[in-house]
Order: structure tokens, then C-alpha cells, then sequence
């Protein structure tokens, strides 16, 4: 018996080590039980509690450190701040056109309602709600409209499928903070009907130009022609009235200004009439 205990007190290195390795263990033993025991929820997020016993948990578990039971407890976290997500959608309009519409959502669930939403729809509800919703929603709303109408009354299309969207989507326990038509094109059809419409009327607007042009090129010759007319009318009664001094007169006019312009030139000698005085040359 005492081979044995000396063989025990031997084994621990020492009744006094083995008492401080029981304690160190106890103490990790504690800290892994309170580590299980705690729960932490960040900024921003909520906890939906689900007990193995009694299921999903009413209660929301807010931010902070909370206490749980190991095993039969279990805390699934929600993200509760608003996220963005784009959706697109092809839809055809009122008269029958392809439409690409992308649509970009600012959503957030409603805290009181997780439990619900966790048990009914999933931690994944976004994927499972807003792509369909969304869809319906703009196929409704763009059926009312023409492709004309999609583009000029644009900000009436935001708010009618913004208003239906809150609506729908508040049946599944969700907020939308903002909806949005980021992206709004036309197929391919369409767009070259337009482009051919517009290169029309720009044809139009210049073969129009051109005959308002040769218009007014017209009335100004007319205008010239009588003004002409009248000149003439004019002249001839002053020939009549005054004889050939008005003739005359003019005659000096035209030679005083092709003297002055003559005079003007470096090129040209003005000499004397008559043979004697042009040189002095010998006969």
C-alpha cells in the first residue's frame, strides 16, 4: 500500500502540482462553458433565438452581448441595415416594345417581424422576395405606358412602381428606403425606328429650309427688278424733263472717279495731247 501511494504522489510530480492543474482546468472549463454560454450581436444586426424545445423564439434579441443555453440554444443573426440591390427586368410597353429596365432597390427587413420572416421565408429573403416581386411589379407598370411616354414621363414611372413596390413588399415584412430606374433602354428594333425618324426629320427640316431659302431668294429678286423698274421709270422722266444733262453729269462723275482711281496707280504716265510734246526726239 505504501509501494502504491508513493507511485500516486509520484505520478502528479507532487500532491501540491496536481492540485494547481486541476485548477487551471476547472478555470478553462469555465471560461469554454461562458464562451458557449455568451452570444454577441453586432452593430446594426438582430438575433432570432430558435430553442431545440419550444422552436423559433417571438422575442428579438438586440445588439450586444446575451446569454444562451448551450446546445438547446441557438441565435440566428439578421443584418437589419439597408442594402442595395439592383434587379434587372425585360418587359415589353403599352405598344408593344421591348423594354430593359434595371431597377435598384435600398431595402431593410422589419425587426419586429424576423421571427416570421425566419420561419416563413428564410435567412435568405432577399433572393426569395425581391426578384419576384420587383418583376410583377414593373411588368404592371410599364404595360400602362407607351415607349414614348416610358421616356418623357419617367418620373411618373418611378413613383407608380415605387409606391406598388412598397406596398407588395411590405406583405413579407420589408422596408424599402429608396427605389430607383437606374437603366432604361430599348430594343434594337426601336432604337433604329427612332434614329431613322429623326434622320427624317431632319431631312424634312432642310428640304423645308431650302424652299423657305429660294422663296425669299425669289421675293428679292422681284424687289430688285421693281426697284430697277422704278429707277428706269425715273431716269427717263428726268430725260425727258431735263434733256441730255443728266447724261452728262453723269459722264463727268464716271470720268472723275476713273481719273482718281488712275491717278492712284504707279504703273501709269499721264502725257499731253499732240505728237510734238510726246518725245523729243530728233526727225
Amino acid at each position: 500500500a505504501g509501494a502504491v501511494g508513493w507511485a500516486a504522489v509520484d505520478s502528479c510530480g507532487g500532491q501540491g502540482r496536481c492540485g494547481r492543474r486541476a485548477g487551471w482546468e476547472g478555470v478553462k472549463g469555465l471560461g469554454l462553458l461562458g464562451a458557449a454560454l455568451r452570444s454577441a450581436v453586432d452593430a446594426g444586426h438582430r438575433a432570432v433565438i430558435f430553442d431545440r424545445f419550444r422552436g423559433v423564439q417571438d422575442t428579438v434579441v438586440g445588439e450586444g452581448t446575451h446569454f444562451l443555453i448551450p446546445w438547446v440554444q441557438k441565435p440566428i443573426i439578421f443584418d437589419c441595415r439597408s442594402r442595395p440591390r439592383n434587379i434587372p427586368v425585360i418587359t415589353g410597353s403599352k405598344d408593344l416594345q421591348n423594354v430593359n429596365i434595371t431597377l435598384r432597390i435600398l431595402f431593410r427587413p422589419v425587426t419586429a417581424q424576423l421571427p416570421r420572416i425566419f420561419t416563413s421565408i428564410g435567412e435568405d429573403y432577399d433572393e426569395r422576395v425581391l426578384p419576384s416581386i420587383t418583376t410583377e411589379i414593373l411588368k404592371s407598370v410599364v404595360a400602362r405606358f407607351d415607349a414614348g411616354e416610358l421616356i418623357t414621363q419617367r418620373e411618373l414611372v418611378s413613383r407608380q412602381v415605387s409606391e406598388d413596390l412598397t406596398e407588395r413588399a411590405a406583405t413579407f415584412g420589408l422596408i424599402l428606403d429608396d427605389v430607383s430606374l437606374t437603366h432604361l433602354t430599348f430594343g434594337k428594333e426601336f432604337t433604329e425606328a427612332v434614329e431613322m425618324k429623326q434622320v427624317a426629320q431632319q431631312e424634312a427640316e432642310r428640304a423645308r429650309f431650302i424652299v423657305e431659302k429660294a422663296e425669299q431668294q425669289k421675293k428679292a429678286a422681284v424687289i430688285s427688278a421693281e426697284g430697277d423698274s422704278k429707277a428706269a421709270e425715273l431716269i427717263a422722266n428726268s430725260l425727258a424733263t431735263a434733256g441730255d444733262g443728266l447724261i452728262e453729269l453723269r459722264k463727268l462723275e464716271a470720268a472723275e472717279d476713273i481719273a482718281y482711281q488712275l491717278s492712284r496707280s504707279r504703273n501709269i504716265t499721264y502725257l499731253p495731247s499732240g505728237q510734238s510734246v510726246l518725245l523729243q526726239l530728233p526727225q
